[in-house]
């Protein structure tokens, strides 16, 4: 079998300052950015790499989600336990720098981590959970 992960999808509930953040501090490229207002579908990736994307979506445009599982999406939202995904770089220490230095949330400093990865995290504007790991 030949599968690839071509997209995964995190949640947004503010498209611009999702937008900001993936574009301008992580530095993807956006793919298509579409709806309006905060129904924005938005999809970026890392640039060079076509065949690899985020789409940052609004969660509560699923037809098929009752209006308690809006709240509870929303407050696992707020709490940042709803949204994860690990990305990976080969300088952890200058990405780290360069994605503080855009204000974003530091939840972990690099660390050695006991299982053998150099990693950190940070949350994005929607409180999703972004590890960086270092590849050696």
């Amino acid at each position: 079998m030949d599968i690839t992960i071509h997209t995964t999808a995190l949640p947004h509930d503010d498209p611009d300052a999702s937008l900001a953040f993936y574009r301008d501090t992580l530095g993807m490229e956006v793919r298509s950015d579409v709806g309006q207002g905060r129904m924005r579908w938005i999809t970026v990736g890392p640039v060079g790499r076509p065949g690899t994307s985020i789409l940052l979506a609004p969660p509560a445009a699923d037809p098929g989600i009752t209006e308690d599982e809006r709240r509870t999406i929303a407050e696992m939202m707020a709490k940042g336990t709803y949204g994860w995904i690990l990305l990976a770089t080969r300088d952890l220490d200058a990405t780290f720098e360069k994605v503080r230095a855009g204000d974003a949330e530091v939840v972990q400093e690099p660390t050695e981590q006991p299982y053998g990865i150099r990693d950190c995290a940070f949350r994005d504007p929607a409180g999703n959970l972004i590890r960086i790991q270092e590849v050696r």
